[in-house]
């Protein structure tokens, strides 16, 4: 089995590492690092450089645990593309990070986490970054 964490370069995405890390680590298993930006976007945020990248992976190693880094694009809801990859690899876990929404924002926006949290077949963890 394996853990799996969709992973963005922000502070959300960081406490989800973090904790994806210390899962894998536990229960000694591989970790799959998602960083998916949306196909066809000239400029994303959602996208790591590959430095950054190396770098998750460097500290995967350095924990001990094996890990494998997927930048692929997605079209149509990230929710969706982290899920199938979740069945794909039979992820025992996903771990995603989550930030603060007001409820304005809750009402009027969807949420991957949301998405993720409602329509996962495995277990999900959500995590906040420290304040």
């Amino acid at each position: 089995m394996t853990v799996l964490v969709g992973y963005l370069p922000t502070p959300e995405g960081e406490a989800a590492f973090v904790a994806a890390l210390e899962e894998a680590g536990r229960r000694a298993e591989p970790l799959l690092v998602i960083n998916s930006p949306r196909g066809g976007a000239p400029v994303s945020a959602e996208a790591a450089s590959s430095e950054h990248l190396g770098g998750l992976s460097v500290r995967a190693a350095a924990a001990g645990v094996a890990v494998e880094v997927r930048q692929t694009p997605h079209t149509g809801e990230l929710s969706e593309a982290l899920l199938d990859v979740a069945e794909e690899v039979g992820a025992s876990l996903i771990v995603i990070g989550l930030r603060r929404r007001s409820p304005v924002g809750k009402l009027f926006l969807g949420s991957t986490a949301q998405r993720i949290l409602l329509d996962a077949t495995r277990p999900v963890l959500a995590v906040k970054p420290d304040r």
